[in-house]
């Protein structure tokens, strides 16, 4: 799997907004303004601004300007998952040559790898909707992703 910049400058200001959030108040306690959010967490800041703007287009952040301003999470954390982030900035999760899996032809001894290719994908999906930013910002993972993690073999 390859995550972009984007995805993961976007992870990672999604998982400071939760940080903040008041999860009583659908996640909006106190805004951070991009330039909090980007020292918090070494991006550029005018990258990061055009990726908050993608994530307010994607309804995943509010914004408001100002000197109250900043932005916060839409909806509460642990309603926001990592998939949902990552479609938002760079759309469906697996592509092969640019293509969905499901539209691709192969033939004779290939013709599998079409199905290897949407297993991938679910097993993507499956992990990155399970996990959400809540989990990220308060650092407890599911017990399966934890799992996942404490085999040797999926640090190599």
């Amino acid at each position: 799997m390859r995550l972009s910049a984007r995805v993961d400058y976007a992870l990672r200001a999604t998982a400071e907004l939760a940080a903040v959030a008041d999860p009583d108040n659908l996640g909006r306690s106190r805004p951070l303004t991009a330039e909090q959010i980007a020292r918090a967490q070494a991006i550029p800041p005018k990258f990061l601004e055009s990726i908050l703007l993608q994530l307010r287009r994607g309804g995943i952040v509010h914004a408001q300007r100002g000197p109250e301003g900043g932005y916060w999470l839409a909806r509460p954390a642990g309603e926001i998952s990592l998939a949902e982030v990552i479609r938002v900035i760079d759309g469906p999760l697996a592509h092969v040559r640019g293509q969905r899996p499901e539209d691709l032809g192969y033939a004779g001894a290939a013709r599998a790898l079409q199905e290897v290719w949407i297993a991938l994908r679910a097993s993507e999906r499956q992990i990155l909707e399970l996990v959400t930013v809540a989990d990220v910002a308060a650092g407890q993972l599911p017990e399966q992703v934890r799992e996942l993690v404490a085999d040797p073999r999926a640090w190599t």
